[in-house]
């Protein structure tokens, strides 16, 4: 079975706009392939990521990141972490380890993998170059509502109505 198919479109763009803001990170390129920490099969180190200018009023940040190219209608979710206290602007490299890991009473919820924190890089070997979008969301709650055995699916929904600014780039990676 041949998995070549086209180029899923960027995710963000169809979403309801909201204004952007800046991030950046020490790890990560946009647009660059990921190192190798930063994959699945060598470690599954979360990368850093730094933000700013969140809009105002903004109260906690979620942070994402989504395969859209994974061969599956949904794609998948190697990354949420949720409630992040607004007075954060920076995760390290690592954060997404575990729920000791990140600040205060942040979570996580389950990746498509099933675990609770950063699942690396995993496209299926022979693949198309997949897209890792890493996102900041802006949210203008302390807690968006949900808790740990929620799924990524369910965080996207209570963020279509919580959202204040998104900040995106991505990595790529492919075998």
């Amino acid at each position: 079975m041949s998995l070549e198919r086209p180029v899923t479109p960027d995710p963000y763009p169809l979403l309801p706009a909201v204004p952007s803001f800046t991030v950046a990170s020490d790890d990560i390129v946009d647009g660059q392939p990921l190192a190798d920490a930063h994959v699945n099969a060598h470690g599954d180190t979360s990368p850093h990521l730094s933000w700013s200018n969140a809009p105002e009023g903004t109260k906690s940040f979620v942070v994402s990141c989504f395969d859209p190219d994974a061969p599956i209608v949904s794609g998948f979710w190697h990354w949420t972490a949720v409630d992040i206290p607004a007075e954060v602007s920076e995760l390290a490299t690592g954060a997404g380890a575990s729920d000791d890991t990140l600040p205060g009473p942040a979570f996580h919820v389950r990746n498509d993998g099933g675990g609770h924190g950063f699942m690396g890089a995993a496209p299926p070997e022979g693949d198309q170059v997949h897209r890792y979008y890493f996102v900041v969301h802006a949210v203008g709650e302390d807690r968006l509502g949900v808790d740990s055995d929620a799924s990524p699916a369910v965080v996207g929904f209570n963020l279509a109505f919580k959202t204040l600014g998104r900040a995106v780039m991505h990595g790529t990676y492919a075998h």
